[in-house]
């Protein structure tokens, strides 16, 4: 992930231009945006102090620093949260993530009435109920192979299944590029996101852009190939004492003819069992999968 601050910076620095900061906009420019030096200005730090931060080869850089820097370049607060990990790097995670039996039973507690999965580190999906497996309709992929990522750029159903598949695209895009600030020198998710933009020009293109996300809640549209179009709202919940893993659940106003259609896939969907093991999901897959 060598780089990745440096990208970030200049992803951000082109949004703003210099009249913008009450800068004047004379001068032939190479890049569209803020110049290094006109960041620096207006951050308060010296010009090679910058250079050597956006070079991902300075020391230990100051909270202030950084809140700076936001100011200028008029981060939002994931963003300001990206920054900060990107440029304190953490230390790698391991490749295996684990379930609690407690929250297997909660997801099986809900199953009737919600679909429900958490996601784990890089987009895993680690484990999930019987109803969210009949509204992903992809139970007949193995247990360690589902990856919300490559469901939506690799699998050839997910534009059908996905009625607004490029704003989702773009929130997935989001969210890895999150994690990565998080955890910039995981060589899974360098994996999956090599194997992505090798094998999708949009997700190439969405990579390049440096967008970060978080989506806590919304509404996923889903045109289901058996009960027809799912309005989904969401929650998106992260799970105490377990790191980089979430709990996602889908719900339904009561008496909405979405809640009717997941009544139907609920007395149909067979108590499918849940994964054993909370096995690593990333990595080049036999094929693509749904998440």
């Amino acid at each position: 992930m060598t780089g990745d601050i440096g990208d970030f910076l200049r992803s951000r620095r082109a949004r703003i231009r210099p009249e913008e900061t009450g800068l004047p906009s004379h001068g032939r420019r190479r890049v569209p945006g803020l110049r290094r030096e006109e960041v620096a200005l207006l951050a308060g730090v010296s010009v090679d102090y910058y250079i050597r931060l956006e070079q991902g080869r300075g020391p230990s850089v100051s909270d202030a620093v950084l809140d700076a820097i936001a100011r200028v370049l008029r981060l939002n607060p994931t963003e300001h949260s990206h920054l900060r990990a990107l440029a304190r790097p953490p230390v790698t995670p391991e490749a295996v993530q684990e379930v609690r039996p407690g929250v297997r039973l909660l997801l099986e507690a809900v199953g009737g009435a919600a679909p429900a999965f958490v996601l784990g580190r890089r987009m895993d999906v680690l484990a999930w109920n019987a109803l969210a497996d009949a509204v992903a309709g992809h139970s007949h992929m193995p247990p360690g192979s589902r990856n919300i990522a490559r469901h939506v750029f690799l699998d050839p159903d997910a534009r059908e299944l996905y009625p607004q598949w490029a704003r989702i695209a773009e929130e997935t895009v989001g969210h890895l590029r999150l994690y990565a600030g998080q955890h910039p020198g995981d060589p899974l998710l360098a994996a999956l996101t090599r194997e992505l933009a090798d094998r999708s020009e949009e997700f190439r293109l969405l990579w390049a852009d440096h967008t970060v996300k978080e989506k806590t809640h919304g509404v996923k549209l889903i045109d289901h190939p058996v009960v027809g179009r799912l309005e989904l709202p969401y929650e998106t919940l992260a799970l105490p004492g377990e790191p980089d893993q979430l709990l996602v659940v889908y719900t339904a106003p009561p008496g909405s003819e979405t809640a009717h259609r997941l009544a139907r896939l609920a007395a149909e969907a067979p108590g499918a069992p849940l994964p054993l093991s909370g096995a690593p999901l990333s990595g080049p897959a036999p094929q693509a999968v749904r998440g």
